[in-house]
């Protein structure tokens, strides 16, 4: 019997049953979610994805398990990306505190579909055309170097998708609770939080173009691609509200997202000339990761000089 045939099953079981908890459970009412709960679901999901690896070493093999691993890593790394612009977003609609965590659920759970079609179509493309694997990797070079080159925040107000939806669709101007459709006047009617929704899944199928082919550079396995990617993004929910005040702490993180951008691309450009060890290649990403990470906490921003001065 193929591996895969048993661990399918088994992820789907693990994100039914967990997604079911959350949802029917913790987001059954509108909350804030405290810290409490957010160290506690990073802790489950980190925890559920720790426990499928076990499984992946045991039916596939020490590799598929570093894969999985080295997946997991990068989709983690990434997502801090995506947690900065969740609060951009939040912030520019004015979305309260209780009703963030109903929309992020949302968003994942469109990521769970748009993500598998994705990682459907890059497997195919790479089964039948082998060239676009360097394709992939120079993708990855170019989003390192936008990355590292972008100096201003992005403005949600300016996304495409909000443009259509208010040109196309009838709004409220206010909120009626956590629903993202009231009628007015008899007449159905969307309110803000689908439009903030329709953001984040546009911001999320921007991020899969750049996250997916980093994932690629490690396994070329359709099941290790998707299923380490979809363990990261389930738990992206809680890490907004753990460290979503702290992202900007982590000033040196960019730069380490943009070091394993190159390092994946690089992998993916070379396939043909080196290949490199994926031992290799989780203790490159890891050790990327703790050094910005530690960078970052060892050497804090500076406030600005008129803040200096005015504290003195």
């Amino acid at each position: 019997m193929h591996p895969d045939v048993v661990l399918w099953p088994v992820f789907g079981v693990l994100v039914a049953g967990a997604l079911a908890i959350d949802l029917g459970v913790f987001q059954r009412k509108a909350h804030v979610v405290s810290t409490r709960e957010a160290v506690a679901w990073t802790l489950v999901w980190v925890a559920l994805a720790l426990a499928f690896n076990l499984g992946v070493w045991h039916f596939k093999g020490r590799t598929a398990a570093a894969e999985f691993l080295a997946g997991y890593l990068i989709e983690k790394s990434l997502s801090v990306d995506n947690i900065f612009v969740f609060v951009l977003v939040f912030s520019y609609f004015a979305v309260p505190a209780q009703y963030q965590s109903r929309i992020l659920v949302w968003g994942i759970l469109g990521a769970l579909v748009m993500r598998g079609a994705f990682v459907a179509a890059g497997a195919a493309l790479l089964a039948m055309f082998h060239w676009v694997i360097y394709v992939f990797g120079a993708m990855l070079i170019v989003t390192g170097a936008r990355l590292i080159a972008k100096t201003e925040e992005p403005d949600p107000g300016r996304n495409p998708v909000v443009r259509l939806a208010r040109r196309f669709l009838r709004f409220t101007d206010t909120l009626d609770g956590q629903k993202f459709l009231t009628r007015v006047d008899g007449r159905l009617a969307a309110t803000p939080l689908l439009l903030v929704v329709m953001v984040v899944e546009t911001t999320d199928l921007i991020f899969a173009v750049d996250s997916i082919p980093a994932i690629f550079a490690i396994t070329t396995d359709p099941f290790i691609v998707y299923t380490s990617n979809i363990f990261a993004v389930l738990g992206l929910r809680s890490l907004y509200f753990l460290v979503a005040h702290l992202v900007t702490a982590f000033r040196y993180l960019k730069y380490g997202l943009v070091l394993i951008l190159w390092f994946v691309g690089a992998k993916l450009l070379l396939t043909g000339v080196v290949k490199i060890p994926i031992g290799v290649s989780l203790a490159v990403i890891g050790a990327v990761l703790a050094g910005s990470i530690a960078l970052s906490l060892l050497a804090p921003a500076r406030p600005p000089a008129k803040e200096r001065s005015a504290e003195t």
